[in-house]
This record gives C-alpha cells, structure tokens and sequence, in this order.
C-alpha cells in the first residue's frame, strides 16, 4: 500500500471516528442510552395508589448521592436524597383531576429490583375518584433546562381497575396521559369487553398547567358492579390503532438508542458482500432476534442481564476481528442467526420490565417488533449505496481493517464494563 493509500485511508478513518464514537459515547459510556420509568397507577373504591420507578442510573445522573462512589446507592445514600428525591417527582410527575393538581400523600422512596436492574420507586396514596372525573397524568421529567445531556426517557405507565389494564408509553413530547372514569352500565356484556391500549395525549407547556379542554373517550375498562370504569382518551384515533402506534413508537426509540446493537449491524454490513448476502444477512438477524423477543416477554427464556449484555458486546468484537483477519467470509448469515438470538434477548428487556398482561401481548409485541424492523431496514438501506461506492474505492481495504479495529476496540470495552464493573 503506498504513502498516499494509507494517507487517504487514514483521513476517512478521522472522518468515521466520530460517528462511530457517537454510538457508544453520546450519552456517556452505556451502550443502551435509555432512561427508563415505569408508572403504575390502581383505582380501587377507597382509595388511588399510584407508584413511580426510576432506574438507578438515571437518579444519579440527576441527583448524585454516590457518596462512596461505587456505582450505586445504598439504603444511606437514598436516605440522605429523600427531601431531594421528594421535590423532584413532585414537581416533575402531576396528577390532576379536571384540570386541577391533585397533592398525593408520599407513602415512601425505596430501592427496589425490577428484574436484573436497581430502581429508586417513589409510592403515593390519592383519594378515590367519582364516576366522570377526568384524570390526566403529566409527566415533565427531563424536560427542564438541568436534564443530563443527550438524555433519551420514556415512561411505560400502566393503569389498573378491577380486572382490567390499560397501558401507554410517555416519550418525547407525548408525556400527557388522560383517562375518563365513568359508571359500568353494560353489565357482563360490557364486562367482557376487551379494553384497549391508550396512548398519550399532546403534552401541555409544562407538567402542572391545567388543560383547556377535556378529553374525548376512546376506549372502556369495564368492571363489574357500579365501580368507576378507566377510559383512555387519545386525542384523534381509536384506542387500538393508536395502542398499536404507541408500541412501534416505543420499537423504533429503543433500537434508535441501542447503539451496540447498531455497531453490531455496521461491523456485519462493512466487509464487501453481494446482494443476496446482505439480503441473508439481515433476514438472519430479523427471524432470529424476533424469535428470542417473543419468547422473553412470554416468559419462557431467561437468562441474567449481564450475559445477555456481555455476549452481545462479544458479538461485535468477534464480528469486528472477521472482517480483519478472514479474506473470505463465509457463513455470515448462520453467524448473525446465532448472535441475533441474544440480541433479541436484549431487545426484549424492557418489554420484561413493563409486565404486558396477555390481553395485550400480541399487539404489544407485534408493533414493538415491526418498529425495530422499520428502522432497521431504513439504516440497511441508506447504508447500502454508500457501502457500494465505498467497496469501489481503492483505499476501502485499509479503510474497513482500521474501522474493524475501532469497532473492537468499543465492543471490547463494553465487555469488559459489563463484566466487571
């Protein structure tokens, strides 16, 4: 290779560096760059129990307390944030009842496990709420000027009345959630309605500001007897489409901030292949991370967080060093089934969290899934013209050997933090 070959190739590396470096280090060293909360709020005949959980992560992100900097907070730490802790969700996560901000009685802040991960729940208790009452939940955390850099939050929020479930996902600027309690009058036939997923409402200026309008019903929880009945109130579609949008939206967010899982797609697509290798390539991994998915949130596979999250970090540095060291590659696609199995696995994690209840399982898992696969197939595309000039130019050997270097090098750092840290 000549002085000006390795020159060229040395200057597209600079210019690749740092997109590559964005996927692991935009927002701090995590791979997966989530903000995760998880809202559950129960209506009974007595009273209104609503809980918030936060990931631990997130909590210090924002509030510090690590005072032996160990990476976590202990049952002194937290206690030390309370009053901290106290003022943050009250002033960031709002019930109101029409239109008006309810004050809730804080019952406690405690750690808590949530599968593999540590969350910080805070638990409120609110008065029982009348048949025709509107209640809405703003949730306006991250939206203020002191949100971490590059902070990417969503909020799966279920509600539950009698039997009955009804779900949303708050992210980006749909953080408003409003229901509708009304009387059950449809006796058993309404009883055995299935209801349907909510969504949110278009946000407010700020959480705490009072609505201008009240909602329009478009789905029904019923109950038996004369207790309140949930009614999710979207703003301009039926509750199943827009329960179907609410988790394609919540697919597409998750792989956008799931840069390891996109590094791992880059490293697959680098080395020249032909078309109908790329095409088998891809398909490998859409059969095989959507397999493992539905049988994770089904309950049927688990395996701990952190082999999971290692082993997809140990996938981008075996694919990496293939494309270095092998000249021919062959069985990419076998390869990608097998390491696509425990993608799946990673994709599948926060669906675990949030506990679908089955009436909801099929839609939640189908949308979510095909959200992953739009933007998936979007990158795929947009990829495939500018790897094909690429692979023409004469200095693309060089280029994708020091790229696969790079990309080893922060697969390989990912695994040893999740191993060891």
């Amino acid at each position: 290779m000549t002085l000006k070959t390795k020159s060229c190739a040395w200057i597209l590396m600079i210019i690749m560096l740092p997109g590559i470096l964005l996927f692991s280090f935009g927002n701090g060293v995590q791979a997966h760059a989530l903000s995760a909360s998880f809202t559950q709020i129960s209506f009974n005949t007595t009273e209104t129990d609503m809980s918030f959980s936060l990931d631990m992560l997130s909590v210090m992100e924002s509030m510090g307390g690590d005072s032996n900097h160990d990476g976590a907070l202990d049952e002194q730490e937290l206690g030390a944030l309370h009053r901290r802790l106290e003022e943050w969700i009250d002033d960031s996560v709002v019930l109101e009842m029409n239109q008006r901000q309810q004050e809730g009685e804080l019952q406690s802040i405690q750690l808590e496990k949530k599968g593999d991960k540590q969350v910080v729940t805070w638990t409120y208790r609110f008065p029982a709420y009348a048949a025709g009452q509107t209640i809405s939940l703003n949730d306006g955390l991250y939206t203020q000027s002191t949100a971490p850099a590059g902070t990417s939050y969503v909020n799966l929020l279920t509600a539950k009345q009698g039997g009955q479930v009804n779900q949303a996902v708050l992210q980006g600027k749909d953080r408003t959630w409003i229901l509708l309690l009304s009387e059950d009058q449809g006796g058993q036939q309404a009883q055995e309605q299935q209801p349907a997923l909510a969504v949110p409402e278009k946000p407010q200026a700020a959480a705490g500001n009072q609505a201008e309008a009240a909602p329009t019903p478009a789905s029904t929880m019923k109950s038996e007897g004369s207790s309140p009945v949930v009614k999710a109130a979207p703003a301009s579609s039926n509750g199943a489409a827009s329960g179907f949008f609410s988790f394609f939206k919540l697919g597409m967010h998750h792989i956008l901030t799931g840069y390891d899982h996109l590094l791992f797609l880059l490293a697959l697509l680098l080395r020249k292949q032909t078309f109908k290798q790329y095409a088998a390539i891809i398909s490998a991994f859409t059969i095989a991370h959507s397999l493992t998915l539905t049988m994770a949130v089904l309950g049927w596979v688990t395996l701990p967080s952190r082999l999971v999250e290692s082993t997809i970090a140990l996938s981008i540095c075996y694919v990496a060093l293939e494309n270095i060291f092998r000249r021919e590659i062959k069985h990419r696609a076998l390869l990608t089934f097998a390491f696509g199995l425990i993608h799946g696995l990673g994709f599948a994690s926060i669906l675990q969290e949030m506990e679908l209840p089955k009436s909801h399982l099929a839609i939640s898992l189908v949308s979510f899934n095909l959200g992953i696969e739009v933007i998936q197939l979007s990158i795929v595309l947009l990829l495939f013209p500018v790897l094909k000039f690429f692979h023409q130019a004469r200095i693309s050997g060089a280029s994708i050997r020091y790229g696969s270097v790079t990309i080893t090098l922060l697969g390989g750092f990912w695994l040893f933090e999740r191993l060891f840290l």
